[in-house]
């Protein structure tokens, strides 16, 4: 009973996410507007609870902490920016203008209630995320993160590529669960446990792996196919190939509002997972693990900003760069699980992933919330031609473009060039040298049409004669509030973002810690049931260290 409720007492900031979302279903369904109006404020209030809670308490562990704070920080921007797409769809503009007419609501044509709830459920998954110590925790959180966003862009837009792209999503989607779940049977099967970590006298994977290696074993055959299935599978997640080719269309198809939200949250529970994974193998990786790792990081990297090149289309421009933004971070992967200390973040590979999320998040939110304040001839703006000359007719817009393009490229003093110093600086220190040098290489590759996409909004000349015809800021005061604060955030913390590198530094270096060894009988039995014996001098050797047993 103490065990339960130590674990709900860290799941606080979860428990108010899940009563708001319940809340914004009550209230989007309200019989009277003016409450109905009030679903948006509802969530906001979810999310100001949750990081109060994450602040108070403290069972929280330090990434959990982290991963909180991030979530909750960016939700509530994106929550700014997402405001008014449920109430921009025909089915509630429809159901709306019946009340006028003294009709009775129907609850089945308003989408508010569903929209916001699935926001917040979606978000709470990646909270979960943060505090899994589990293999049967960690799915359940991945498919919350999952399962909400293919609702949200399929109902995002009435149009049909809205529907077409999550259709695609979906079966995508359902291909990657199904490859990584068989992943994580294999590691349960030959480990024995679900449990990443935990104190002496415990099962646990890490404590599994750490006594194979005292013993001088390899890795059993099927641990390392778990391993790779994992890695494969949470692939869809990060959108890196080879599980990448949903990126592009579905990031087109959904409503701009919510390809921010897709942008920033699957991904950060991909590699938040990620980070889990391959800490509980502490550094010890198969040479196949290893290379696969490189081999993603560079064709991810390469086929974002390749591709990246080729469009047309801003929307699918921010999706294949968040594909090459994946690929970089992928290079930090393999920097974690054993910490080089030089006295502070760099080499410390996990610490490098999770800061750049957020430096990431902030520079693509902020593009995003340029897109989603522009309409042309009543559609979203997505291609070139929609922002051009946009500092003649928007020039905050234009700025907040500007800062966030810079911030991806990775210029100083962006956030963008502190991420990518602290990423590329971690890899060093472990040796990938040549990984680093391609990333290099690629991020010189982006600057290309980050760069286009700014000259866009200030050299180019519209299309039409007058150029006040054509793409028009809408009245969203909410989207420029958040592309504004996004914006800011990425320059304020690129001078001084010390307090969230020592922040993303502490939350490493809690589970980077050496890992707790099981019981040596417990060992024993596995490594037996596996027909893995270490020998009796190596267990003789984990005695005399422990103390006995």
């Amino acid at each position: 009973m103490t065990q339960m409720s130590d674990r709900i007492a860290q799941l606080w900031p979860e428990i108010f996410m899940g009563l708001g979302a319940c809340g914004c279903l009550g209230v989007g369904l309200a019989p009277k507007v003016n409450v109905r109006n009030l679903t948006p404020y509802v969530a906001g209030l979810a999310l100001l609870w949750a990081m109060a809670a994450t602040g108070f308490s403290d069972t929280i562990s330090p990434l959990g902490r982290y991963v909180n704070y991030a979530v909750t920080g960016v939700g509530l921007l994106l929550l700014l920016v997402a405001v008014g797409v449920p109430e921009s769809l025909m089915t509630t503009i429809t159901a709306e203008r019946r009340c006028l007419a003294g009709r009775p609501f129907d609850p089945g044509d308003a989408m508010r209630g569903e929209f916001y709830a699935f926001f917040l459920l979606s978000l709470a998954g990646v909270m979960l995320c943060g505090g899994a110590n589990d293999l049967a925790w960690l799915f359940l959180s991945l498919e919350l993160v999952s399962l909400p966003t293919y609702i949200m862009v399929a109902t995002s837009r009435d149009a049909v590529d809205a529907r077409e792209s999550a259709v695609k999503y979906f079966f995508l989607g359902a291909m990657a669960v199904a490859v990584f779940l068989y992943g994580f049977a294999l590691i349960y099967g030959v480990t024995g446990t679900t449990v990443f970590t935990a104190p002496p006298g415990e099962a646990s994977i890490a404590g599994y792996i750490q006594a194979l290696r005292e013993a001088g074993q390899p890795l059993p055959p099927l641990l390392v196919m778990g391993l790779m299935l994992a890695v494969v599978g949470l692939a869809f997640k990060i959108a890196a190939v080879p599980m990448h080719f949903y990126t592009a269309d579905v990031y087109q198809g959904a409503a701009t509002p919510v390809t921010a939200f897709l942008a920033f949250v699957p991904k950060t529970a991909g590699f938040v997972s990620l980070i889990l994974l391959l800490n509980a193998f502490g550094g010890a990786w198969p040479a196949p693990v290893a290379a696969a790792l490189s081999l993603m990081a560079v064709l991810t990297m390469s086929v974002g900003n390749v591709l990246g090149l080729l469009q047309t289309n801003v929307k699918r421009i921010l999706a294949y760069s968040s594909i090459a933004h994946s690929g970089y971070m992928i290079v930090g992967l393999l920097a974690v699980g054993e910490t080089i200390d030089r006295g502070g973040a760099l080499g410390d590979g996990a610490a490098a992933v999770l800061f750049y999320l957020v430096a990431y998040g902030l520079g693509n939110l902020a593009a995003f919330a340029v897109l989603a304040s522009l309409r042309t001839r009543g559609e979203e703006a997505q291609t070139l031609e929609d922002i051009t000359g946009l500092a003649r007719r928007a020039p905050v817009l234009a700025a907040i473009m500007l800062l966030a393009m810079l911030s991806l490229i990775g210029l100083p003093p962006m956030i963008g060039f502190l991420g990518k110093i602290y990423l590329f600086g971690s890899a060093i220190e472990h040796g990938y040298v040549l990984l680093v040098v391609i990333a290099v290489l690629n991020s010189a590759v982006s600057a290309v049409y980050y760069l286009r996409i700014a000259s866009a909004c200030y050299f180019g000349e519209p299309a039409g004669a007058d150029e006040l015809e054509g793409t028009q800021p809408l009245g969203a005061p909410g989207r420029l509030i958040a592309g504004g604060l996004a914006a800011a955030a990425a320059l304020g913390l690129g001078v001084v973002g010390g307090s969230l590198v020592s922040g993303a530094h502490s939350a490493a270096v809690a589970i980077g810690e050496p890992f707790p060894r099981a019981e040596v009988q417990s060992v024993k039995k596995t490594a037996k049931a596996n027909e893995i014996h270490p020998t009796e001098s190596a267990v003789d050797t984990i005695d005399t260290a422990d103390g006995g047993w």
